[in-house]
């Protein structure tokens, strides 16, 4: 495997440090690194060293092969209780007339627009607000699992869930227990931002704290169901806080093994509370994938969102630890673009993924949301015109 040839040829540098050389040789046997050295590999770790040791990994686990998936966005509302202040997206309740607010109806038309398109997943989030309780999510999810029981319904973070289990008055083992019964099959990894509250206060004071997260997804998983994790990084965070957060979802994982994919999410500055605060460059942000790929060895899956950071970037990243790139997104999603992501009306077909995929010498593999491979599309041919989806038009907000 040429990547373990790398790792080799990495450990024969006479200028790498004892530090970095002794984590080299932990990944190379396979031994979990520890919080201590998660923090040298952000603060000592330069790209090339980081990009060797996240790739071995990759390769070990997932060989070339490169995931994605056909899926589609609902999000019900922009208007939102909570304050944060990094969220380009929200629009508090005064500013209401930015906003938009669907319906049950509204959002069960969106899904029967997908009616014979190849899609494996709907992903529905959004903004807190109080008519979207548990009897509303009870009844939505129920409506889609019963028009399209193959459509696998990923939605809501714990941020949602905290807010309309504490409004209903229950606990969230009961809540959980709903929204399972009602249809729900996984949950996204939304809501993480940065675990301690040295941070969280700062930038989203008012919403679940993180260990309230991590309580939600460990309800979820014991009902023996799946969910991802996200980490937002790139703003005020230091080092320590980024390793601090991983390490609670490392420690969660070795509980319940019930995480699949760990996303972190790039902080955009647009038009937003934070706008002050400079955003990552592309070398921070394929060092971030990288120790991610390392320090997270109990997950299976680190995934990129190409909308997020163009897909130059997310190319980029399949050789930093990243082995899934999401989905043929369409614009349905404004969350990325209002903050200023490079995708401002992130869309491609099938055969643009794909191609992205085999530009850099990876294997395209189609898959639902529990990985399960859909269809392999390594030596695939595609007819001279594919057909373009016609995709549900969310409004634009300007």
């Amino acid at each position: 495997m040429e990547a373990e040839g790398n790792l080799q040829l990495l450990l024969q540098n006479p200028d790498l440090s004892a530090d970095l050389k002794h984590i080299a040789e932990k990944v190379l046997n396979s031994e979990r690194i520890t919080f201590d050295e998660g923090v040298i590999l952000y603060e000592q770790g330069d790209l090339g060293y980081l990009g060797v040791l996240a790739n071995y990994i990759r390769e070990k686990r997932h060989g070339l092969k490169t995931y994605f998936n056909r899926n589609f966005h609902i999000e019900p509302t922009n208007l939102c209780v909570y304050d944060c202040k990094f969220c380009s997206y929200s629009r508090l309740l005064k500013q209401k007339s930015e906003g938009w607010e669907y319906t049950m109806d509204e959002m069960f038309n969106m899904v029967t627009k997908y009616d014979g398109e190849p899609v494996t997943e709907v992903h529905i989030v959004g903004g807190v607000l109080p008519q979207y309780d548990v009897p509303f999510y009870q009844e939505l999810f129920s409506r889609i699992r019963a028009h399209r029981p193959e459509l696998h319904i990923k939605a809501l973070t714990p941020v949602e869930y905290h807010y309309i289990f504490k409004k209903a008055k229950i606990d969230y083992a009961t809540g959980m227990r709903l929204m399972h019964e009602a249809g729900l099959q996984s949950i996204p990894g939304g809501g993480a931002e940065i675990f301690h509250p040295e941070v969280r206060d700062l930038i989203s004071k008012d919403k679940c704290t993180g260990d309230q997260w991590l309580a939600i997804h460990e309800e979820w998983h014991k009902l023996g169901n799946r969910s991802n994790a996200t980490m937002l990084y790139g703003h005020i965070e230091k080092f320590w806080h980024r390793v601090d957060h991983m390490e609670r979802l490392r420690q969660l994982q070795d509980k319940t093994g019930g995480f699949q994919t760990f996303i972190p999410l790039k902080f955009r500055n647009q038009d937003n509370q934070m706008s002050h605060v400079p955003e990552s460059t592309v070398v921070e942000d394929l060092r971030n994938y990288a120790v991610a790929r390392i320090y997270l060895d109990n997950f299976d899956h680190i995934k990129a969102y190409w909308a997020m950071i163009s897909r130059t970037t997310a190319q980029l990243s399949l050789n930093f630890g990243v082995d899934d790139i999401d989905g043929t997104l369409d614009d349905t999603t404004k969350i990325y673009s209002m903050a200023g992501a490079e995708e401002q009306h992130p869309g491609m077909s099938t055969k643009q993924l794909v191609e992205l995929i085999k530009n850099v010498g990876r294997q395209p593999i189609e898959r639902d949301t529990l990985y399960n491979v859909v269809t392999d599309f390594t030596n695939f041919e595609f007819p001279e015109t594919e057909p373009k989806p016609q995709y549900y038009k969310l409004p634009v907000i300007n």
